[in-house]
């Protein structure tokens, strides 16, 4: 710890921390609140200021950012609508367990609690969606609060940290003493949980592990995946977590969520021993806690998970082993398996389950453009989407290379893909990134484009354009059959919004078209938009619309 004894202001101390803690981009619409930091940042070339169109954007960015990296991606808003809309960003970390840290610019310390102009209690605000919320009054204490919000965003279950910001205490200027960079804290597991778990694998019979949640990386993801298929247990994915370990190894059994291969389902049903490593096992990995019950009879469920509050808070555990997934995957090692067919037969499920065939008359059929991409892109390409139908057939037919490479929000937000794929350019200039957007998802944050183009990003862009809102469209017609109301959409040519923001774009009409149209659009450079105009008769992967009321009518007394 280090002390300045020069006088700086509230805002030269906090971008200081910034620094010393690694932090190298900020993602940000400005407001007048914050503008001591921003003219602090005009003096610090060691980070990159990303300047987007709306805080949403701000909001997926900084969460897709701190996925990346494992340390808190950096988001500045300003108070009042600033705020409110960067909340669905802390939502999504939160759930989605990604390290991030929201700085909000707030009204003076002297007309606080009067409702100033956008004034809102942030700590309050945002403390059901956080790991921690607070208010910062005091300059000298902005290196203590930055170093704990680093600690707590990483530390155990990652998340989101959100710190409001006076804007007099910005501009105060104080002698304060700098913290120094806080690395995140190593959970080692239990030498004796280890020794159980080996007594537990050696006489099941059925074991499956579903893995997840933060905190994999390309080490821990390949060491779990040897293992695996050094004893033959199949190894699952929870929701929107496919790239925990690489979609290739021989234990890969497929992803769970909305709408999994019903032989993996019947796996995890028919398990006698869950390894679950990493996830929460929330509603949609669960099939809302019906595929794993709370009380999972006739199976033994071993949780690891880095956080203690996490595990036994929803499901009764035989074994609970807190440590973080590097650490666990290293002891795992040592814990020899009897060698099941289990995992080989249920890899050779999962590579027919995500092989397309094509679907008679279709126009547009979106499995075979899947492979088309597999064909075509590198297979480490980081693929990014927000919610909607259109990304389940990405969820079942694209082959995820590993830790790094699926931005996803578990969360289910709309409007994610787009940002996060703007981040992961920006993170990862060689790497090619792909975002993925229904159309009523696109028009969430599509406006991101022009940051995307701004800060020269290098990533593709699908829009999937059925005209609907075709989630729940779905759901309405499994309901309420032939009674469409609120669902239909009329959408501008994408193509040309893309051009408009300074995009290279083309529209595809048909299968055919796809390749060719996705081959001219690799040989670009910068932004590339691909608008898919699909028909909303082929709803999902799996399934029509004709064939889904058909089975509701059926069904109905």
């Amino acid at each position: 710890m280090t002390t300045s004894p020069t006088p700086r202001t509230g805002g030269r101390i906090l971008v200081d921390q910034l620094v010393a803690q690694g932090c190298d981009r900020i993602f940000t619409v400005p407001g007048e609140s914050f503008l001591a930091v921003l003219d602090a940042l005009h003096d610090t070339p060691q980070i990159d200021l990303v300047v987007c169109r709306q805080e949403g954007g701000v909001g997926f960015m900084a969460c897709a950012d701190g996925a990346l990296t494992g340390r808190p991606g950096v988001a500045f808003v300003t108070r009042g609508p600033g705020a409110t809309n960067a909340s669905i960003g802390v939502h999504v970390a939160m759930q989605d367990s990604q390290p991030m840290v929201l700085f909000i610019g707030d009204v003076d310390r002297g007309t606080k609690d009067r409702e100033a102009f956008q004034e809102i209690d942030f700590p309050a605000m945002f403390a059901p969606i956080a790991k921690w919320a607070a208010k910062i009054d005091d300059a000298r204490r902005i290196p203590e609060y930055v170093a704990r919000a680093w600690n707590v965003a990483m530390s155990g279950r990652p998340g989101p940290v959100v710190l409001a910001l006076p804007e007099d205490m910005l501009l105060d200027e104080v002698v304060a003493a700098d913290r120094p960079r806080v690395e995140k804290i190593v959970q080692p597991c239990d030498p004796d949980a280890i020794a159980h778990l080996q007594d537990m694998i050696a006489t099941a019979e059925r074991p499956l592990a579903i893995v997840g949640g933060a905190g994999w990386d390309s080490t821990a993801g390949a060491t779990l995946a040897d293992w695996a298929a050094e004893a033959g247990v199949p190894v699952a994915a929870a929701f929107r977590r496919q790239d925990a370990i690489a979609n290739a190894s021989p234990a890969y059994a497929g992803n769970l969520g909305y709408g999994p291969n019903p032989k993996l389902a019947a796996r995890v049903r028919e398990a006698d021993l869950l390894l679950v490593i990493g996830p929460r096992l929330g509603e949609a990995t669960t099939d809302g806690y019906t595929l794993v019950t709370p009380e999972h009879p006739g199976q033994r469920l071993v949780h690891v998970h880095p956080d203690t509050a996490e595990l036994g808070m929803t499901y009764r555990t035989d074994l609970a082993i807190c440590a973080t997934m590097a650490e666990f995957a290293e002891a795992l090692r040592a814990v020899p398996g009897p060698l099941h067919p289990h995992a080989t037969e249920s890899h050779v499920d999962y590579l027919d389950w995500s092989t397309p065939v094509a679907r008679d008359g279709v126009a547009l059929d979106l499995g075979p453009c899947v492979a088309e991409m597999r064909a075509q892109l590198p297979s480490d390409s980081i693929i990014c989407n927000g919610a909607g139908n259109y990304s389940g057939w990405w969820h079942r037919y694209w082959r995820y290379a590993g830790p790094g490479t699926q931005l996803a929000p578990t969360a289910g937000a709309m409007g994610y893909g787009v940002p996060a794929a703007t981040a992961a350019a920006l993170r990862h200039p060689e790497r090619t990134v792909v975002a993925l957007a229904g159309d009523g998802c696109f028009l969430m944050n599509g406006q991101e484009l022009a940051t995307a183009v701004a800060h020269g990003a290098n990533m593709l862009v699908l829009v999937i354009d059925n005209s609907t809102y075709g989630t729940i469209r779905m759901h309405q017609e499994r309901e309420f059959p032939d009674r469409v109301s609120g669902t239909a959409l009329r959408n501008p040519d994408f193509a040309a919004l893309g051009r408009a923001y300074g995009c290279w774009a083309e529209t595809v009409e048909t299968t055919g078209q796809f390749a060719p149209a996705l081959a001219r659009a690799m040989a670009e450079t910068g932004v590339r938009l691909l608008h898919l105009k699909t028909d909303i008769e082929t709803i999902t992967a799996a399934t029509t619309l004709t064939a889904m009321k058909a089975r509701t009518k059926k069904a109905a007394p």
